[in-house]
């Protein structure tokens, strides 16, 4: 099953992308495969934040964990909404998710 996920690129064009469930795909991994501007140097270690996104609507997320927040402390540009997309895997909850790409660092 795929989902619907909005994307806010950093040019303000929203791409609404399928996304499907059953690949074991994270947000990050999503975008690379529809060639938006994300690098994911680190491969979705959440060691980078390359991948920062900030959610833009209320779609129950995994809960943040330590490696994220810590690297999320670190980053530019970050936001009370900001969220790594290398850490939010690609489930059926995240149907109708809107994100926004954080300005490269």
């Amino acid at each position: 099953m795929d989902v619907l996920i909005k994307i806010k690129d950093r040019e303000g064009v929203v791409h609404e992308l399928q996304a499907p469930t059953d690949m074991a795909m994270n947000i990050m991994e999503l975008c690379k495969a529809y060639e938006l501007p994300v690098e994911g140097t680190c491969g979705g270690m959440a060691m980078c934040a390359s991948c920062q996104c900030y959610v833009l609507n209320d779609v129950a997320l995994p809960e943040m964990g330590d490696d994220e927040e810590a690297m999320l402390s670190e980053a530019f540009y970050v936001k009370s909404n900001s969220r790594l997309g290398c850490q939010i895997p690609i489930t059926e909850s995240l149907e109708g998710l809107e994100l926004e790409l954080a300005p490269e660092n």
